[in-house]
């Protein structure tokens, strides 16, 4: 199973004394490559099939995997198992369902999840509608035992599309799983999913273009319109990076090896909040709410302009006066994202669009330390634009 046209050598951390077992398998086949039939020993596909007989088994029931085991137990009377001893035993099961009857090792350093899906996606074994349901499952599963239960329909999938995983990295994962660090582990997987750089089938994504954002693409009325906004909106007040509906709208360019750590940048962020506020902006309306060139400033005063021709009264305009002054004092991005969540809804109601190309720039930009200026820049372009909207 060679996904990068060569066999990865396999890598012992610093520290660690003896390799993991699926590890082991790797070197164990590389060590008859030499053959004209490379094949496993008789110890790893005894091992193997030991794997497989002990899938849904409970932790530590099963005598023949206590030799497979490299997470030591503690010696100190404990009556319940260290959650990193469980989540070795389920990698260890998961990898033996997918070694199984594979021809090459499938443990592949450096291929996250999400790379994985992306490769399984680009080898039109299944559709990519197909292999999204299946990782956004997966990544929204409530516990460990719920991940595992996903995670071993998937493995075989990719077995039979003859795509590897690194099972290192998925013993991390698993073990984060029901922790604090879960966050960190989504946002890698989505990141790599949606990697314009994994090799894979030349389309539009490996072209080295850049695609447009999915504000830009959106074509209101489509049959899909509805639940791909639904899916977006659910991101509101999430963090970036960790909502799995959203992982297929993300366009944020990010070198891979970022991607790969679960990297939260500024692009990032930007993106994620862009792309909730246009989720809200754009339901109900049969017409793209996205309009180029319409600030925040100009988006406002035409507010304004409405009310007073609406006759709603000066309390009215007076009340987005302020609310529009109140989003230009933000003082950084989390409180300018705050105030663009109370504008949006009103934008929505009077049928004003929005750019939010600009509007991404904003975000990413506003309290930057690189950029020590931005703030200013767009206050005083906003204000600008808010009063020339407002008295035309």
């Amino acid at each position: 199973m060679r996904t990068n046209g060569s066999t990865p050598r396999t890598r012992t951390p610093a520290g660690r004394t003896r390799m993991f077992f699926w590890e082991e398998t790797v070197q164990d086949w590389q060590s008859r490559t030499q053959g004209r039939h490379p094949h496993f020993s008789e110890y790893v596909t005894r091992s193997l099939r030991a794997l497989r007989e002990s899938v849904n088994r409970e932790a530590g029931t099963d005598p023949a995997l206590r030799a497979l085991h490299r997470v030591p137990l503690p010696d100190d009377g404990r009556d319940h198992l260290p959650a990193r001893y469980i989540a070795e035993h389920h990698t260890l099961t998961l990898f033996g369902l997918h070694q199984h009857a594979a021809t090459e090792p499938v443990h592949q350093p450096d291929v996250g999840l999400g790379t994985a899906c992306l490769r399984l996606r680009r080898s039109e074994a299944l559709t990519q509608a197909a292999v999204e349901r299946r990782l956004i499952a997966a990544a929204t599963a409530q516990d460990l035992n719920e991940l595992v239960q996903h995670l071993q329909r998937l493995v075989p999938l990719m077995r039979h599309a003859g795509i590897g995983l690194d099972y290192t990295r998925l013993l991390r994962e698993l073990t984060a799983w029901d922790g604090p660090d879960r966050n960190r582990v989504l946002r890698s997987w989505g990141l790599q999913y949606t990697d314009p750089s994994t090799p894979g089938r030349q389309d539009e994504e490996t072209d080295g273009q850049e695609r447009a954002p999915y504000w830009v693409t959106f074509v209101p009325g489509s049959p899909q319109a509805g639940a791909e906004l639904a899916a977006l909106r659910s991101g509101t007040g999430r963090e970036p990076g960790t909502v799995a509906a959203m992982w297929p709208f993300h366009r944020t360019r990010m070198a891979s090896q970022w991607r790969n750590k679960g990297s939260l940048t500024r692009d990032l962020a930007a993106e994620h909040t862009a792309l909730t506020l246009f989720a809200r902006h754009q339901q109900t309306h049969d017409r793209r709410m996205h309009i180029a060139g319409t600030s925040p400033g100009t988006a406002a005063g035409m507010l304004v302009r409405k009310a007073a021709v609406d006759s709603e009264g000066k309390a009215a305009t007076a009340a987005l006066e302020r609310r529009f002054g109140t989003l230009l004092t933000s003082a950084d991005t989390d409180e300018l994202a705050m105030h663009l969540r109370s504008l949006v809804p009103l934008l929505n109601q009077a049928q004003v669009g929005l750019d939010y190309d600009l509007l991404r720039t904003a975000l990413r930009t506003w309290d930057d330390p690189r950029r020590p200026d931005a703030a200013t820049t767009f206050r005083q372009r906003w204000d600008r634009d808010f009063h020339g909207a407002a008295s035309s």
